[in-house]
Parts: C-alpha cells; structure tokens; sequence
C-alpha cells in the first residue's frame, strides 16, 4: 500500500507539470514472486533484506525443523535395526542352508530320516522368508527416510529465481503458515510498461507492436513489445490524471521486453509508437 501511495503522488506531481499531449501516458510495473513456505512453521532464521539482490538457489529463510530433523532421526534409527536384524537373519539363513544340505546328503545315504529333512527345510523356509521380510522393512525404511530428509530440506527456501527483495512478510520468531508468502521478489525480466491509450486512437494499438518509452533520468532508446491489451475500455486511471486526460475514456495496454526493462516499478513514462 506504500508503494501505491508513493506511485500515486509522483504521478500527480508528473501530472502537474508540462505534458506531451502526443504521447500515451503510463508507468512501470512488475510481476513479483511471491516465495511461500511449502510448510506450516516457525521462521528460524531470515537470510535477506529488503532491497537485497539475491541468486537463484540461495537461501531467503529458513523455518524450525525441530520436528523434521527429529522425524529423520527416527528413520535412520529403524534403518540402523533393520540392519542389525538382516546380519542376524542372514547369519541364521546360512546355518539352516547348511543343515539342510547336511540332512539331504544324509537322506540320499539312507543315514538319515525324512522327518528330520522335513526339520530342516521348514527351518531354511522360516529363515529365507525372515531376511525378505527383513529387506522388505528396510526398504520401506529408506523410502520413508528419502522422505523425511526432502521435509527437513524443504525448511530452508531458497530463491527459484534471481531479483531483488521487494518486500518480506514474516521475520524470525513470527509463525508463517503453509503457502502464505514470506519473501516478495521482482525478478528483472517482469519488470514491464503499462500504459493507456485514448479511445481515439485506440486503432493504432496491435499486438507484437513496438513502441518507445521515455522518462525521466532514462537512458535513450529504450523499446518495448506490445503484449497485452485490454479488451474493454475504462476511465482514466487517478493515477494518470491530468487535465487534458481525466475525462476520457481509454484502453489499458501492457508492453514488455526480452529480458525486462530497465525501469522501476510506480516510474511515470510516456509512450509513443515506433
């Protein structure tokens, strides 16, 4: 809400001094990413700034993980038994192979009995079925940890995208619930122009066409795409009023570049057609 007043204000005061009634007024704007938590938490540590530049995968905060390191542990503890277990079940698994062979050479002698095979190869069964069920725990025991360590990791956000910090919504000792924005960023490349063309002249505006922008303290030469246009008209916005505009009627028009544009967001421009 600042940042609207501000924007407001400059372009009342914009307003008030000499205009080019030859071209389309308007100002820069932004598209922000919005970085949520993936999960409900306590925020631990806040790693940016408002106005800081940030990288693509670095650290913009990061929630308690009590729980989740805790969860993890518990998994690797399973694991760890499961471990233990399979030695034991293995070691018992190549006692009773042994046995079994040892009473089906006895068997084939006529030394020993069938009941005592029949011992043998029931015992084998039992062991051979107790190391799958063994490997079987374990796995389970793997997967649930490769899950445990994803939501341990999901605790510290990182950037998905480069930009500057425009805005931070939760700091260090606030609870963040589960996909509310924590941290705002504007990556370069959303920034873009928006601007309103009269109903009269409405006929020039196409799609894919270029347009020039001008402001104040900008660098020459600076072009832009249309992209996108409204399709209904609307009064002049208060934010753009000025005395030869606050009656009319006009079009919404967005313009964008490769790469974004060199502006900052609220920044009046004027607009003209190439």
């Amino acid at each position: 809400m600042k940042r609207v007043a501000a924007i407001v204000l400059v372009l009342l005061l914009a307003a008030c001094g000499k205009q080019d009634d030859s071209a389309w007024l308007g100002y820069a704007e932004g598209d922000t990413a919005f970085v949520a938590a993936p999960q409900a938490g306590w925020v631990a540590r806040l790693a940016v700034q408002r106005g800081d530049a940030v990288k693509q995968g670095q650290l913009l905060f990061t929630l308690d993980d009590t729980s989740q390191a805790s969860a993890r542990d518990q998994v690797v503890g399973a694991i760890a038994l499961a471990e233990g277990q399979m030695r034991e079940a293995q070691a018992s698994l190549e006692l009773t192979h042994k046995e079994l062979v040892r009473q089906g050479g006895l068997l084939r002698a006529n030394a020993g009995t069938k009941q005592n095979y029949d011992v043998a190869k029931a015992n084998y069964d039992q062991s051979a079925a107790r190391v799958a069920q063994i490997a079987a725990q374990a796995a389970q025991a793997r997967a649930a940890l490769a899950n445990a360590s994803y939501q341990l990791s999901e605790r510290d956000v990182i950037a998905r995208t480069s930009g500057r910090v425009e805005d931070i919504f939760f700091r260090a000792g606030e609870y963040a619930p589960a996909m509310t924005p924590v941290v705002a960023i504007l990556p370069p490349q959303n920034v873009y122009v928006r601007f309103f063309v009269p109903e009269s002249q409405f006929a020039q505006i196409k799609l894919g066409q270029k347009v020039s922008i001008r402001c104040d303290g900008c660098a020459p030469g600076i072009t832009a795409t249309i992209a996108f246009i409204a399709q209904q008209e609307e009064f002049t916005p208060p934010v753009i009023f000025s005395i030869g505009s606050r009656e009319k009627l006009v079009f919404k028009i967005e313009a964008r570049a490769p790469g974004g544009l060199k502006l900052n967001p609220g920044q009046p421009v004027q607009v003209r057609p190439r």
